[in-house]
């Protein structure tokens, strides 16, 4: 008798944690997938939540989907927004390589913020080439920002003097050579897009990215023309280290000479997670030269893929700059 006692209240127990599960997850925020024309180019964006617009920015090569659980946790507080980035996924894909310069990429998210926070101050997070667009939108409309979140991507100024003056970082980012080249489409697709997912899925710790986001990945590379739309920010931005020899390409461009001033006036959060390859801790160095109000998070046990790898850290140095929302 007392077995099957203890048997019914296990049985009750666990339809109980089933019921809390399934009831917490209907109260989980339902991303809504939209559209929007801004800038002469449709880019498509997942949504969530009220309030303050919290815009979220992938890098190569990702999509909005980098974001999916920090767009349900900040999706309680705020409107959380994560774009596909021109040339990738769902969003228009341009021809012209020149349809990729930074200021095109800025003037993308000038008219997304227009659109979703109209008359009101953003708060943008970037990631990779995402961190590299939200330094550039901070530095010519500071206007538009309540504060900047970067994540594992290197101001420009910084990038600059780390390319002409850093050896390890000029071998650290020699794979940009590659990705400027018109072998770079052949080369990353080949076998399933085996090279991106090694240095994406292979790069990342394990865990990082289970087989469900892995086959949202490999889907999105898959659209036509996202692994050249993504290509042509590297081969637009014409930067890189040089390459030696025969056919070498041109120095490293000033990065700084872009903007009229270098100084991002908008409180910056920058995570770090220290293991990444591709963009070394130099970056780091000097930076509050350029960024006055500048906090800086470091993740020493995690690497370029800092999101996947720690969300959850990731989640509470954004929760705790805003002001613990």
């Amino acid at each position: 008798m007392r077995s099957v006692i203890l048997a019914a209240l296990l049985i009750c127990i666990a339809g109980g944690a089933a019921e809390a599960q399934e009831a917490a997850e209907k109260r989980q925020p339902m991303l809504q997938h939209e559209f929007a024309t801004v800038n002469g180019i449709k880019l498509h964006y997942a949504a969530v939540g009220q309030g303050q617009v919290i815009l979220f920015l992938h890098g190569f090569p990702e999509f909005w989907y980098a974001w999916n659980d920090l767009l349900r946790e900040f999706g309680k507080d705020y409107r959380a927004v994560a774009a596909d980035m021109r040339g990738y996924n769902l969003s228009d894909k341009p021809a012209r390589v020149e349809d990729y310069a930074v200021p095109l990429l800025v003037a993308d998210v000038k008219g997304l913020l227009e659109r979703l926070s109209p008359g009101k101050k953003a708060i943008l997070v970037g990631h990779d080439w995402g961190g590299a667009v939200a330094y550039a939108f901070a530095l010519t409309h500071p206007e538009m920002l309540e504060k900047l979140v970067i994540i594992n991507a290197p101001h420009p100024a910084v990038f600059s003097r780390e390319l002409r003056e850093n050896p390890q970082q000029q071998q650290a980012s020699a794979y940009m050579n590659l990705f400027r080249s018109p072998q770079a489409e052949a080369t990353l697709s080949a076998n399933n897009y085996a090279a991106l997912a090694a240095g994406v899925f292979g790069g990342a710790r394990p865990g990082a990215f289970p087989e469900e986001k892995r086959r949202r990945y490999l889907e999105a590379w898959a659209q036509p023309g996202a692994l050249t739309g993504g290509l042509n920010y590297y081969r637009a931005a014409r930067i890189g280290p040089p390459s030696p020899g025969p056919g070498a390409s041109e120095p490293p461009e000033d990065l700084s000479r872009r903007f009229p001033s270098m100084e991002v006036r908008v409180p910056t959060l920058v995570i770090w997670g220290e293991k990444d390859t591709a963009l070394l801790t130099g970056n780091l160095k000097g930076l509050e030269k350029y960024v006055p109000k500048l906090t800086v998070r470091r993740i020493p046990d995690a690497g370029h893929w800092v999101v996947h790898e720690e969300p959850g850290r990731v989640t509470q140095y954004i929760r705790e700059f805003l002001g613990g929302r």
